[in-house]
């Protein structure tokens, strides 16, 4: 079977983005939402997108952006792909998409029935992301660091690749690829040794213990 790739999320230091490059990560992302304890602002993390230059692909995760934030990331950040993480519609999705950035569209997911909310996206979007669904009063969409049923996934068909996400870490990687098959998997706070400091160390074990 085919190894998943991988993308390290929420980096904000030259040192962790060089450790998830040299790890072999195929996307290095950037979280820019002042709710989330990963918040970097585009023009902070433009120099650090640039060491992923013919490395790895680069990920501007954003919360239902507006015009205004939209035009800031592009501008100073220059992402290959734009993050989706809101309520965003497959309108707005296309619309974002013609500003010339790729779309990963992240979808909170809880039961088999949630996988339905994926399908008017499918002609718009070019990767679909799968998190454990948020809990009422949370103050963040998504990256919680909260596991899902895999199960859910089990069987689960798209002509669009996507990516598992959800509390993922070092020790239940393996696990969490066999089961659900996933051909790309995403990670921030399982390789952190506190909110929004990522950790060398679990950086590499996570890598290792996805390609073993």
């Amino acid at each position: 079977m085919r190894l998943a790739q991988a993308k390290i999320c929420g980096l904000s230091d030259r040192q962790t983005v060089g450790d998830a490059l040299a790890c072999g990560a195929a996307f290095i992302g950037f979280v820019t939402f002042p709710k989330s304890p990963r918040h970097i602002l585009p023009t902070d993390a433009k120099p650090l997108a640039k060491m992923a230059a013919g490395m790895a692909r680069t990920v501007s995760v954003v919360v239902d952006p507006d015009d205004v934030l939209l035009d800031q990331v592009i501008a100073d950040l220059g992402p290959d792909f734009l993050q989706l993480q809101g309520g965003e519609s497959p309108e707005r999705c296309a619309a974002i998409k013609a500003r010339g950035v790729g779309i990963i569209r992240a979808f909170g997911i809880s039961q088999r029935e949630d996988l339905e909310q994926t399908k008017p996206y499918l002609d718009v979007v070019d990767y679909l992301l799968f998190d454990a669904k948020a809990p009422k009063g949370a103050t963040r969409p998504g990256g919680l660091g909260q596991v899902f049923d895999w199960t859910i996934l089990q069987g689960f068909q798209s002509p669009v690749p996507w990516f598992l996400s959800g509390g993922l870490n070092p020790e239940n990687i393996a696990e969490a690829v066999r089961q659900t098959g996933a051909p790309l998997v995403d990670v921030s706070s399982g390789v952190e040794r506190a909110p929004g400091l990522k950790d060398s160390a679990r950086i590499a074990s996570f890598m290792q213990a996805l390609n073993d």
